[in-house]
């Protein structure tokens, strides 16, 4: 497995998603537990999760404590980094909303912390700002948290250039990454991925195949990913991956899973070469 790098600390150039195994949908637990062995087994060491992966309203955390089972019964599971994150609430109607409150998110950190079972999160990031709270106090809460030594890392969610070079700066330089929404379907946060490339900040790109229904449909609803995938004898969910691992050496995928085949494909595209024409041919899709 290739790697990158998320701060001080060395992950697989593919992560795993962990939100898929815990919203509605989700499979029972055996079946996300040898989705994250399978994961681990392929080599991945970077695992994306947090405090609102759940369906129901008294199931808090639910992916973290999914999460911390399955590492607890991996002989890799000391290995992975796991990333977690602060401040999306889900209610329990389906719905998500947001506090950023300093208050609520070192709450949020001490609860994640004791479903992860960690003294230190690895990597605990801001998920979404929320229009009632200043974007500084929320993440002056992060760097509190960081300053304690109760996350290692810090890092944001669903944030624009501004926030960007805003939290960096209230981190004293200490942002390590920027986790947003990027895929075929949705490209506006290139600027963002620029941004971190520039800075030397890790972008993680969540729903990178297009979000859980849509995963399935890239080949179809994109002709170039799938006749590149033909060509190469791949799926076309490999050469996006490839395609976006490609773009930029801070890049690295964490593509939602809720069953091993799947995951055990996405690891794969960290080796698929592709050619600058094709590279050139998806951006401009």
């Amino acid at each position: 497995m290739q790697t990158r790098r998320i701060g001080d600390t060395e992950v697989s150039a593919i992560g795993l998603g962990g939100m898929p195994m815990s919203i509605e949908g989700r499979p029972d637990e055996a079946r996300s537990i040898d989705t994250i062995h399978a994961a681990l087994d392929a080599g991945v060491t970077l695992i994306d999760t947090a405090d609102a992966y759940h369906q129901y309203a008294d199931e808090v955390g639910h992916n973290e404590s999914l999460i911390a089972k399955a590492l607890a019964s991996h002989a890799r599971g000391a290995d992975v980094l796991v990333a977690t994150k602060g401040g999306h609430l889900r209610p329990g109607d389906g719905s998500w909303t947001q506090d950023g409150s300093p208050e609520h998110i070192k709450r949020a950190c001490e609860a994640s912390l004791s479903r992860l079972g960690v003294e230190a999160i690895g990597l605990y990031q801001f998920h979404r700002p929320d229009p009632k709270v200043p974007y500084a106090d929320s993440v002056g809460a992060v760097r509190e948290l960081l300053d304690e030594g109760k996350i290692r890392m810090a890092g944001i969610s669903n944030a624009n250039p501004d926030q960007i070079r805003e939290a960096n700066e209230i981190l004293g330089g200490r942002l390590v990454s920027v986790q947003n929404q990027f895929s075929p379907a949705f490209r506006s946060s290139e600027p963002e991925l620029e941004l971190c490339d520039e800075l030397g900040i890790a972008f993680l790109p969540w729903s990178p195949l297009g979000g859980i229904s849509r995963a399935r449909e890239l080949g179809s609803a994109y002709a170039p990913f799938a006749r590149i995938a033909e060509a190469h004898g791949v799926s076309p969910q490999r050469v996006c991956l490839a395609w976006m691992l490609a773009k930029s050496p801070v890049v690295i995928p964490i593509p939602g899973s809720s069953r091993p085949e799947t995951i055990r494909d996405s690891v794969a595209a960290a080796e698929l070469v592709l050619t600058a024409e094709e590279i050139a041919e998806l951006d401009a899709v």
